[in-house]
């Protein structure tokens, strides 16, 4: 902001400077207070919230880390703080005053140039919504108990670090003594710092706590779950809103089923958590954690969705792989394969059986609730996933479905995942709705068909889409406005009469919605793939191959040509990684 100003003036501004020490989870300024001042991060971060209904509900928007200034737009507007901002972890802070703020101004003119393009580009940023989230530099690695391997676990964390920035460890011996300077002097040269206790002392535990943007909570899968000795890590109030990840450790190379739900437990609030079984589990973890993961998420779009599987096998042969998985519909069906760990071949063999030879919707009723009894979809998931949790897959996944009780869009991340994957793709009228608690759930198409916006609020890097398109235009040439008597229609089969059938307005009536609002959220992804399925119907699933040929013919010639169908430019997979994300 003030890198453009003639030594003169950084002298004079230097002078201005005041000093500011402030604790974790204090407010360093809330919404709606007078606009007195701007601040340099110096050390530590800081969190930017959106109010909620109460204090603890309140929304982290956005993590300020060190060498960033905070509320020059304020300052520069109407006066007043548009959000809160609060202290993640014990910050310190260089203050400049509004009077001193604008004496500087006049003395030095071209200063408000730099501070005026500043604003203007944060808030260009917000309007389009691709402000960027902020990174993490500081974990604080506690474990539950000392049969973890912790210092190890530490150990590997670091070396997979090291692909996104230079990192290093520190623990309680060389810590012991230092004072807050000498943290800071250290995370200064450092990318990323991990703070690593091993043999659980309090007083260097809460230092971790205190230093941290993101705690990691390692444990043992197979032990008895119990809760962390720190209260403040268990409840997100407490712990500042920082990022909480529970790292499960599995002495084999499977996930042992239920440790999951066990060790989350004691937890309140959001908590992500991560298997680790294999060595590439802990590459994912660094680049998840430090904000540099790969999302893939894939839309709903009926007998269409089989494409999806011809896109994943020209994205695998080009050698793409993804961090975290989401979908809607038929979309979230095909990506619970890939966070299961199943091999393409596996996913669609399941999905020939299940909807080509299986027919779903061929257990017809009478339409009280909806034209099919479910069963028959149930079983065919039930079968496929068996009693899997969703907290139990390899990678973290999410689905979505539309409750009808109140809410709108709901977002499954835990409980059985053949039921959630019934409920996200339970076409209104169609199938009937999945009701849980009190509560009605039915396809997530009607509210995000296309659910980059929930991958990017989990703060995933960048996000390859595979959308498919509901263009399916109704048409008909007969001019009506109420179905005519039977014996008029057996006349008029003759005539050729286009008239849609029931399942075809009900599918395209569902859709409609989620179409609308795909377009915006098309645009959160770095890489689009929407191949043209117009010659196939939405529940043409005897067309299984037709459309996985369909979608794998797209996305080659996508890759080899080097462009996203969405305007972005990307010359190949890895290019595409490192570029920013496009709104």
């Amino acid at each position: 902001m003030f890198g453009h100003m003639e030594p003169a003036a950084n002298e004079a501004l230097a002078r201005e400077l005041v000093w500011l020490g402030l604790p974790g989870g204090r407010p360093l300024f809330k919404s709606g207070e007078a606009a007195d001042a701007l601040y340099l991060l110096r050390s530590g971060s800081l969190g930017v919230f959106e109010d909620g209904p109460s204090a603890d509900a309140a929304r982290l928007v956005h993590l300020i880390a060190a060498g960033e200034v905070v509320g020059a737009v304020s300052l520069l507007g109407d006066g007043r703080r548009s959000r809160t901002v609060r202290a993640l972890r014990d910050s310190e802070l260089l203050r400049l005053d509004r009077g001193r703020f604008e004496a500087l101004l006049e003395r030095f003119p071209r200063a408000l140039l730099g501070v005026g393009r500043c604003a203007i580009e944060w808030l260009q940023q917000r309007h389009r919504g691709d402000q960027p989230p902020g990174l993490p530099r500081t974990f604080a690695l506690l474990p539950h108990d000392p049969e973890v391997p912790a210092r190890v676990l530490a150990m590997q964390l670091a070396q997979a670090l090291e692909a996104h920035g230079h990192c290093s460890i520190i623990d309680a011996r060389q810590g012991h003594g230092r004072g807050a300077d000498w943290f800071a002097e250290h995370e200064s040269r450092q990318r990323f710092v991990i703070y690593l206790d091993t043999h659980g002392d309090p007083l260097w535990r809460q230092r971790c706590i205190r230093q941290a943007d993101v705690l990691l909570l390692p444990a043992l899968a197979a032990r008895p779950a119990g809760a962390w000795p720190e209260a403040e890590l268990l409840e997100p109030r407490r712990s500042g809103h920082r990022a909480r990840h529970l790292l499960l450790l599995h002495a084999g190379h499977r996930v042992s089923l239920g440790a999951a739900q066990r060790w989350r437990a004691p937890f309140s609030g959001e908590l992500q958590h991560h298997h680790l079984c294999h060595r590439d589990d802990m590459a994912r973890l660094a680049r998840l954690v430090s904000g540099h993961g790969r999302g893939l998420v894939l839309a709903g779009g009926g007998a269409r969705g089989l494409a999806h599987l011809g896109m994943l096998r020209a994205l695998h042969e080009a050698g793409h792989a993804f961090d975290a998985v989401g979908g809607t519909s038929i979309g979230a069906i095909i990506g619970a394969g890939l966070a299961c760990g199943w091999s393409l071949e596996a996913i669609t063999d399941t999905l020939r059986r299940g909807f080509v030879e299986g027919r779903p919707l061929s257990d017809w009723t009478l339409p009280l609730v909806a034209m099919t009894r479910g069963r028959r979809a149930s079983a065919m998931l039930r079968q496929a996933f068996g009693a899997l949790e969703i907290e139990d897959l390899p990678l973290p996944y999410f689905c979505i479905s539309t409750q009808l009780s109140g809410g709108g869009m709901a977002v499954h991340r835990q409980g059985p995942l053949w039921l959630w994957l019934r409920a996200s793709s339970a076409i209104p009228g169609v199938l009937p709705p999945v009701q849980q608690h009190g509560r009605v759930y039915v396809d997530g198409a009607l509210v995000d068909n296309l659910p980059t916006d929930v991958m990017a609020a989990d703060g995933i890097a960048h996000i390859t889409a595979l959308d498919i398109r509901a263009d399916i235009a109704l048409r008909t040439s007969a001019e009506e406005s109420s179905t005519p008597p039977l014996w008029r229609l057996l006349l008029q089969r003759r005539q050729r009469i286009l008239r849609p059938g029931l399942v075809s307005t009900l599918v395209r009536a569902g859709m409609v919605n989620g179409e609308t609002a795909s377009a915006a959220r098309r645009e959160r992804a770095d890489l689009l793939i929407t191949p043209p399925l117009e010659h196939l119907g939405m529940l043409d699933w005897k067309d299984w191959q037709r459309a996985i040929d369909a979608g794998y013919r797209h996305t080659v010639h996508l890759l080899e040509s080097g462009r996203a169908e969405s305007g972005v430019a990307s010359s190949n997979l890895s290019s595409a990684a490192h570029s920013p994300r496009r709104n």
